[in-house]
C-alpha cells in the first residue's frame, strides 16, 4: 500500500492542487498530514481532493481549530489525532508529529516501522535503527523545492515526489 505524506501546506492553494494529483497519480490510498495547513479552508481542499482515509496531527500555524474540526466533521474519511499520532496501516506501525525532535526521539526508540514528522521545511529520510524517520518537505515552497512523501507499507521504502516535475 502507497501512502502520500505531506506536510506544510501554509496556504499554497495551487502547490496542494499538484501534491493532491501527485498522491493520487502515485496510487496513494491513505495521507498523512503532518501539520501547518494555516487557514481551515485549506483542510476543505485537501479532503476534497483525496478519497482515501487522511490522518491529521496539528502544527504551530493551523489558525482556527475550530473550524478546522468542524470541517473535518463534514468529511468522514479525515480524523484529527492532536498533536500525535501512532497508526497501524498496512501491517506497519507508524507514527506522526509536527517537530522533528520529538520524533526523532520516537524513530529512535526503535518501537515503530516508520516515523514523520515536518515543522522545518526540509526534505529528508533517515533510518535509526529498525525505524525509518522522513520529511516529506513543504508544500508551501518558500524554503526549498516543493514535494511530498510517498511511503510503501511493503518495502518500506520513502521517496520524495517533486511538485515541479
Amino acid at each position: 500500500m502507497k501512502i502520500a505524506v505531506l506536510s506544510d501546506v501554509h496556504d499554497n492553494l495551487p502547490n496542494l492542487d499538484k501534491a493532491l494529483r501527485r498522491a493520487n497519480g502515485a496510487g496513494a490510498e491513505v495521507m498523512l498530514f503532518l501539520g501547518d495547513f494555516c487557514a481551515p479552508f485549506t483542510l476543505a481542499q485537501m479532503a476534497e481532493g483525496f478519497s482515501g482515509p487522511i490522518h491529521v496531527v496539528f502544527g504551530n500555524n493551523d489558525g482556527d481549530l475550530f473550524l478546522i474540526s468542524r470541517i473535518a466533521s463534514q468529511h468522514s474519511h479525515v480524523t484529527l489525532h492532536g498533536q500525535y499520532a501512532e497508526l497501524e496501516i498496512g501491517g506497519r506501525k507508524l507514527a506522526m508529529n509536527h517537530y522533528p525532535e520529538i520524533a526523532k526521539r520516537v524513530a529512535e526508540s526503535g518501537v515503530m516501522d516508520a516515523v514523520f514528522s515536518g515543522h522545518d521545511h526540509k526534505r529528508y529520510v533517515h533510518q535509526l535503527g529498525r525505524t525509518l524517520w522522513a520529511n516529506p518537505g513543504e508544500i508551501m515552497g518558500r524554503f526549498g523545492k516543493p514535494s511530498i512523501g510517498l511511503y510503501d507499507t511493503v518495502s518500506g521504502e520513502f521517496s520524495h515526489v517533486d511538485l515541479a516535475a
